[in-house]
């Protein structure tokens, strides 16, 4: 039986080696393949789910995150409660993980949740061709981190945020981060819910992205709760 408490999720999902970059990434489906339930991935989850959820928030770095995701989930200010904390520092962890948002047109306002209610001062990732002035305003409640001349050079930001000691990275999507990590090669790791439920209509994929880009992966463990189930494939040795 898996043990779901959080010691044991913490043991399950553990990171082996912090010193290596390491980007995961985490997202829930329908048995069907869907990515998201009346549009939204949290029409999927559930408490055990959530519990998963938080314990990969608690043993990375950084939280990497689309701005359409940050919009459409509803995403406010990162904060892990007081317990959480405690387990972090105890682990040699600073007590909040930051977050790092993914935007090329930078359509996120200054005064959004993200960056009002943050526990750590966030990072917005972004290229040269991004509006200038867009980029000013975001200066002001997160550091701007350009990377690419016209589009976002992702291996580019993860090396970025590697050099600033965030080599755990968690990218929670959507679709197109995911499709454009896989299309850089960048992908370690797949933390896979799946929901016990068939969507049909006209939900799409976990990943997207314009050109294929397949990639084999190592089954890593398969855990359940009730009819929940959760893997998590990492990429093989070489």
């Amino acid at each position: 039986m898996t043990d779901f408490s959080q010691a044991g999720l913490l043991d399950a999902y553990r990171i082996e080696d912090r010193t290596a970059a390491r980007l995961r990434v985490n997202f829930i489906a329908s048995l069907d393949g869907a990515a998201t339930h009346d549009g939204l991935s949290g029409g999927l989850n559930n408490a055990d789910d959530k519990l998963v959820f938080d314990t990969l928030r608690t043993l990375t770095d950084v939280i990497l995150v689309g701005a359409g995701t940050v919009r459409a989930e509803g995403y406010g200010g990162i904060r892990l409660d007081a317990a959480v904390e405690a387990w972090r520092v105890a682990h040699g962890l600073p007590p909040q993980p930051r977050i790092a948002v993914v935007s090329g047109r930078l359509d996120l306002e200054a005064g959004h949740p993200l960056f009002t209610d943050a526990a750590t001062r966030p990072i917005v990732i972004t290229h040269a061709g991004s509006p200038a002035d867009k980029r000013a305003d975001l200066e002001a409640v997160a550091d701007v981190l350009v990377c690419g001349a016209a589009t976002i050079d992702l291996p580019l930001a993860l090396r970025e945020l590697a050099a600033r000691g965030l080599r755990q990275v968690l990218c929670e999507g959507g679709p197109s981060l995911f499709g454009a990590l896989l299309t850089a090669d960048a992908v370690d790791e797949l933390c896979l819910s799946l929901s016990p439920v068939l969507e049909a209509g006209t939900s799409g994929r976990i990943a997207h992205s314009a050109a294929a880009a397949s990639r084999p992966m190592r089954l890593g463990h398969v855990l359940t709760a009730g009819d929940m189930l959760f893997l998590r494939y990492t990429r093989p040795s070489p």
